[in-house]
């Protein structure tokens, strides 16, 4: 699939707006999928390292045309501009962490023994699986992640050089343990390449509430055909990857927008603002209102 076919997605610009132009940037992975949404399609970010350090959970990535499904605690690792999506289990939670690529090429350059900027690849790693040697570097590479958490937070003299110096001393233990990065594991191209084209169908039309027929249709498939890719690809059924779309979108311009409740509802092709409240409530396990007042402190 072309990369132009792909969105790139800017952490600083649609999710934590406060770190638009931040060199290094922190969540909680439950708090990024309550916003993303457990299933999150094919995307990639330009200039952006980005490592997932899941400490529980069942995940399924795809790293451009390579799959993994590992039961945590893993972390995969996706360099700038390669295309990856991922499905994480309910519940499980870790850390997110985002990375301008000038912080750690400049990291390459002074540890080359760490490997050159031309052999960095994506890698995916069964912490809980490592041997006996590494071990070590899990458990430091953990409590640098919790304290990359609390400096992130703070509001602390020193913040800026305190969060470079971390995420270096992170990114040193991640190129360590790359070393025992998991095979990939065997997936038919053409059942990505559907799903990757699913996503990008639901992308124009889920605002016009196509149905799977239709979505079936578009794709010259078969809607059993598609739930099956759906569930081997992504561990739902099809109908909650389109689902999971509206509940992402509905999330982002709650949170930054200063539309009603009913405008968003309507922009999302909801007819009924009854209808888009239920639908809400039951998917994101919160009412709307109570989402809005938790994101930005407004009703």
């Amino acid at each position: 699939m072309a990369l132009e076919a792909i969105p790139n997605i800017t952490i600083g610009q649609e999710y934590d707006q406060r770190y638009a132009d931040a060199t290094v940037h922190y969540d909680a992975l439950g708090r990024m999928a309550d916003f993303y949404g457990r299933n999150m399609p094919v995307h990639y970010h330009d200039r952006f390292f980005q490592v997932h350090y899941v400490k529980s959970g069942m995940v399924r990535v795809y790293l451009d045309d390579r799959q993994f499904h590992q039961q945590g605690p893993m972390f995969f690792l996706t360099p700038p501009t390669v295309p990856h999506s991922f499905t994480t289990e309910e519940g499980s939670e870790g850390h997110v962490l985002t990375v301008r690529q000038q912080l750690v090429w400049s990291l390459l350059e002074e540890s080359p023994d760490l490997g050159g900027i031309q052999r960095i690849a994506p890698v995916c790693v069964a912490t809980g699986h490592v041997s006996e040697d590494a071990r070590t570097e899990v458990a430091r590479l953990e409590r640098l992640f919790d304290e990359l958490r609390l400096e992130f937070d703070s509001e602390r003299p020193g913040r800026e050089a305190a969060l470079t110096t971390l995420t270096r001393l992170v990114f040193i233990g991640l190129f360590r343990l790359s070393t025992n990065s998991l095979k990939a594991q065997h997936v038919r191209h053409e059942e990505l390449t559907l799903f990757h084209r699913f996503n990008q169908e639901i992308e124009a039309h889920y605002r016009s509430h196509w149905t799977l027929a239709e979505y079936a249709a578009a794709l010259n498939v078969t809607e059993a055909r598609l739930n099956s890719v759906c569930r081997r690809i992504a561990g739902v059924p099809s109908k909650r990857v389109v689902h999971d779309r509206l509940i992402q979108e509905a999330r982002r311009m709650l949170t930054f927008t200063r539309m009603s409740i009913n405008e968003i509802g309507y922009q999302l092709g909801f007819q009924d603002p009854g209808y888009f409240y239920r639908f809400f409530a039951r998917h994101a396990n919160t009412t709307p209102s109570r989402y809005r007042h938790h994101q930005t402190g407004q009703a």
